[in-house]
C-alpha cells in the first residue's frame, strides 16, 4: 500500500489520537484507548453526519484536539535545530502557524473516516517517553501500521502525543526535512509567511503532509 493511500484511509482515524477532553491518567496505551474510543463516537454520530451539520462535526473535533496533541512540542521538534536560533516570540508566532498546518493537514481529513478500526499491539515506555504501535482495519482488511509517539506532561500526568509515524513515515521528520530545505535556501522569514500564504506547498494532492521515510 502506498503511503498516499494509507494516509487516506487512516487520517480520520488517526486524528482522534488527539480529539477528546482527558480522563484520569494512567497508562500511554490506556489513554490513547480512550482517546480513540471517545472520538469514534463523534465520528460515528448518525446526527453530524448530515451535509448541513459537516462545520459543527469539525468544530466538535477542533475543540477537543488541544487537549491531547502537544503542539508545541511537534513544532519545536519539527523546526530542529533552528528552534534554538529565533526567539521566544518568533516560537510562539511559529507555533500557532503551524497549529494551523496541523489542522489543515489532519482535522479536515475527518470526512474520509469510513469505519477503519485501530487495534493496539505493543507499548514502550522509557522515563517520560512512550511508543504505542497500533494497526488500522480497514473495512476491506487492510492493516496498516501506525504508532504514537508521547511525553508525560510533569504538571498533569498525561501523556500527549508530539508525533504519528505511518508506515514508519513520521510527521515530524516529514515536516523537518521541507523546513530545513526553506529555511537554508531561504530564511525562517520565508518559511513563515509560506506557512502563512501558501500551506499548500506542504501538501501533497490527498491533502495530507508530503512523506519522507526516516
Amino acid at each position: 500500500m502506498s503511503m498516499k493511500h494509507a494516509f487516506a484511509l487512516v487520517v480520520a482515524a488517526l486524528v482522534a489520537l488527539g480529539l477528546v477532553s482527558p480522563a484520569r491518567a494512567g497508562a500511554p496505551t490506556d489513554q490513547l484507548r480512550g482517546y480513540t474510543d471517545a472520538v469514534q463516537k463523534v465520528l460515528d454520530d448518525p446526527a453530524l453526519k448530515a451535509p448541513d451539520r459537516r462545520q459543527e462535526r469539525r468544530n466538535a473535533v477542533r475543540k477537543l484536539a488541544s487537549e491531547v496533541f502537544d503542539v508545541q512540542e511537534t513544532a519545536r521538534r519539527a523546526l530542529g535545530p533552528h528552534w534554538q536560533r529565533i526567539s521566544p516570540a518568533e516560537r510562539e508566532e511559529f507555533v500557532q502557524v503551524f497549529a494551523d498546518l496541523l489542522e489543515r493537514t489532519y482535522i479536515s481529513k475527518i470526512d474520509l473516516y469510513g469505519g477503519e478500526k485501530l487495534q493496539y499491539t505493543a507499548e514502550a515506555v522509557e522515563g517520560n517517553r512512550a511508543v504505542v504501535k497500533a494497526k488500522v482495519i480497514t473495512r476491506q482488511g487492510t492493516e496498516v501500521p501506525v504508532e504514537a509517539r508521547m511525553l508525560k506532561n510533569p504538571t498533569s500526568d498525561r501523556w500527549l502525543i508530539y508525533d504519528i509515524a505511518i508506515e514508519n513515515v513520521s510527521l515530524i521528520g516529514n515536516y523537518r526535512a521541507q523546513f530545513d530545505s526553506i529555511i537554508r535556501k531561504e530564511s525562517i522569514i520565508a518559511l513563515h509567511d509560506r506557512l502563512k500564504t501558501k500551506p499548500d506547498d506542504f501538501l501533497d494532492e490527498t491533502g495530507t503532509a508530503k512523506a519522507k521515510k526516516t
